[in-house]
């Protein structure tokens, strides 16, 4: 698939009403620390989740969705005010459907931030797949844009700066 640059990805991002966000790669790094005793933990970005929070106060729907559970992630979401987590399904259009239908939003205005393979199923049905920077190339492939930033480095923020730009709001007024 032929990559849009900034500019018309910009443009693409203006009918968009749902963001959604795998989690390992994209909010993180890709790496995950286990204890002896299985305690998870991971690395969040502070200035992803920052703009997730002023995103959400913009308006625009957010919805985790993670092939695999992690009480880190339902911790990290929950200090956000993302309330719709999804996780622990490998297939992720499955799990997103029911929660589409409930707020009455097509895939025709979906948004979708992947990395891996098992991201690859759900970018097929959004509107605007993204890929970030260190993305597998299988996934950047049918990716549509590709971030600058690496996930965990602020790639989701990057997603979400180009979101205020295309619907004219400054970020700034959802800061309090």
């Amino acid at each position: 698939m032929e990559k849009l640059d900034r500019d018309e990805f910009v443009r693409r991002m203006k009918p968009i009403k749902l963001l959604a966000l795998d989690v390992d790669g994209v909010l993180t790094d890709d790496s995950i620390f286990f204890g002896p005793d299985g305690f998870e933990l991971k690395k969040f970005n502070i200035s992803d989740g920052f703009f997730m929070v002023l995103a959400l106060r913009s308006g625009l729907e957010l919805v985790i969705v993670s092939g695999r559970f992690s009480a880190a992630t339902e911790t990290r979401m929950k200090d956000l005010g993302i309330k719709n987590v999804l996780q622990g399904m490998k297939d992720k259009v499955e799990m997103i459907t029911p929660l589409l239908e409930k707020l009455k939003i097509g895939f025709d205005r979906v948004a979708f931030v992947g990395n891996e393979l098992l991201d690859i199923k759900l970018a097929r049905k959004v509107a605007l797949p993204i890929a970030v920077a260190n993305a597998a190339p299988a996934y950047k492939d049918v990716a549509a844009y590709v971030t600058r930033q690496a996930g965990g480095a602020g790639a989701v923020r990057e997603v979400l700066e180009c979101y205020f730009e295309a619907v004219g709001l400054d970020p700034e007024r959802f800061v309090s």
